[in-house]
């Protein structure tokens, strides 16, 4: 049975919506891995200057991308996704729905529905974009985010986008569902817990898990705020504790966060969390100082380590990648990303280790790194042997 048909039927069933005006969105999804960390595609129709478009967001493991094309070039790249790149599609048009599906030889069928939905979308080229943390939270109000109206003060919008953007991140790591009764998190270095509380708020209500959460910070009067505040938001399993990242008791968790700890603290955090066997490790590490002291270099990269500026950039890349790497060796898939950079500092990488298998080969990366720069060892090797 030829397939192609069905192929084509489909793709002439999208651009004749389209042209009708009856096209309400697209989606792409099943992907076979071709693209690494490209979940799924949703298109919807724009008007870019009167023109009629479509709008494709590409959604990976870390972040969105949109791109916009006209309606030939948009035919032609889902043209070529399909049964290569992504093995199923759903065309929903205020006429009919669409589905098609690829079986495991790549064959096509295609399915048709009556249309589920009848209402077109909005077009405009800028939507609001999605938010993770609902400005009406209490919580917020009490962090001083907010006023007692439930809106995000001046002086503090661009706190509220870091937060966002960090439940963001958070929501493209976790697993469709939990069948636990608790979803166990660390967060090290909570502070003021600003993070914490939204993330705690969005897992409990949003989401409708059973988180239960522990900020671990050393200054006993920002515990002793957090540890009130959650009760009064009524956050039960969200408590907080005066200790150090070193003191900090093992024990099996779904995830570990460590935001912005200072140099060898980001270390201690990401070998807690491998021995904790978290499932998910999420750091932006902070303060780079251990490996630009030993850094001894006797390469022709020496010509360009003798800058100051350069060579602490250089002891960032190495220290973060090592770091990587390591993980990799104990059983973590590794992604290396920037994050959004806080009132606090410009620092603004973050590194997400997801539990997998350990990469036998990444130790001897780690040498050969180790070598090129006449570096005798990370600290963070220290702490896993």
């Amino acid at each position: 049975m030829n397939a192609k048909p069905d192929i084509e039927h489909f793709l002439a069933n999208c651009q004749e919506s389209v042209e009708n005006d009856t096209f309400i969105k697209l989606t792409l999804s099943k992907p076979t891995g071709e693209e690494p960390d490209l979940k799924n595609v949703y298109v919807r129709p724009v008007e870019i200057r009167s023109q009629p478009m479509l709008s494709f967001t590409l959604r990976y493991a870390t972040k969105d991308i949109t791109k916009n094309y006209s309606i030939e070039e948009a035919i032609g790249i889902v043209s070529l996704w399909l049964g290569n790149t992504f093995l199923n599609a759903d065309l929903l048009t205020t006429t009919a729905d669409f589905t098609l599906v690829f079986n495991k030889k790549r064959r096509a069928k295609l399915l048709r529905k009556k249309a589920s939905q009848q209402e077109l979308p909005e077009k405009t080229h800028n939507r609001a974009k999605r938010q993770f943390v609902n400005p009406q939270s209490a919580f917020l109000n009490q962090l001083g985010i907010t006023n007692q109206k439930g809106e995000v003060l001046k002086n503090s919008q661009r706190k509220f986008r870091q937060i966002n953007k960090f439940i963001e991140i958070i929501d493209s790591l976790l697993p469709e569902k939990t069948k636990k009764n608790k979803f166990k998190i660390v967060d090290v270095g909570s502070g003021k817990g600003y993070l914490t509380f939204a993330l705690y708020d969005f897992l409990k209500n949003t989401k409708h898990w059973q988180p239960e959460i522990y900020g671990i910070e050393l200054r006993k009067p920002l515990v002793d705020f957090c540890n009130a505040l959650a009760i009064e938001s009524e956050f039960k399993n969200l408590h907080f504790v005066a200790k150090d990242i070193n003191d900090f008791e093992v024990e099996k968790l779904d995830m570990l966060i460590a935001l912005h700890a200072c140099d060898f603290a980001t270390d201690i955090a990401i070998a807690k969390g491998i021995q904790s066997n978290a499932e998910i490790i999420v750091v932006a590490p902070c303060c780079h100082k251990q490996i630009r002291k030993e850094i001894n270099c006797h390469s022709e990269m020496n010509a360009i380590l003798k800058h100051g500026i350069l060579e602490e950039r250089q002891a960032e890349l190495i220290t973060d990648g090592i770091r990587a790497l390591l993980m990799e060796a104990n059983g973590y898939k590794t992604k290396v990303f920037e994050f959004i950079s806080t009132e606090h500092t410009s620092k603004n990488l973050m590194i997400v280790g997801i539990k997998s298998k350990p990469n036998p080969e990444a130790l001897q990366k780690v040498e050969s790194i180790k070598t090129a720069f006449g570096i005798g060892v990370h600290y963070l090797e220290k702490l896993l042997s």
